[in-house]
């Protein structure tokens, strides 16, 4: 069974930014799509930036050109580099995993981590 723990969040000023890692145990995460979500209070969980097993990327327009995945095999990680973060990013994040095809689609992902919070403020 695949697990995934995240890690990395925590409160950034405005400009600022933030890596958040992804960790997986279980299984190797090189066979899986990666999807990262956010979800903002009172907001439905959005797809931020999806990667499938080969490596294609669909970052959302709104992160689009700031944020950045990346995978570590080696370490069965994946990660997210956040940058030129905005009041606007501030969420809690999620990482998720699925077997096949990478989409943003939240409903399409089986495995998901606990969620960490990014709170970007001044």
């Amino acid at each position: 069974q695949l697990q995934l723990v995240e890690s990395g969040g925590g409160l950034v000023q405005p400009g600022g930014s933030l890596r958040l890692s992804c960790a997986a145990s279980g299984s190797t995460l090189a066979h899986y799509a990666i999807g990262w979500f956010r979800q903002a209070p009172g907001k439905e969980r959005m797809g931020v930036f999806c990667v499938s097993s080969g490596g294609n990327t669909n970052p959302a327009d709104s992160v689009n050109g700031r944020f950045t995945g990346s995978r570590d095999s080696a370490k069965n990680t994946v990660y997210l580099q956040m940058d030129r973060l905005k009041p606007e990013d501030t969420a809690v994040y999620y990482c998720a995993a699925r077997p096949g095809l990478a989409t943003c689609d939240p409903h399409q992902y089986n495995y998901w981590g606990q969620g960490t919070q990014v709170t970007v403020s001044s």
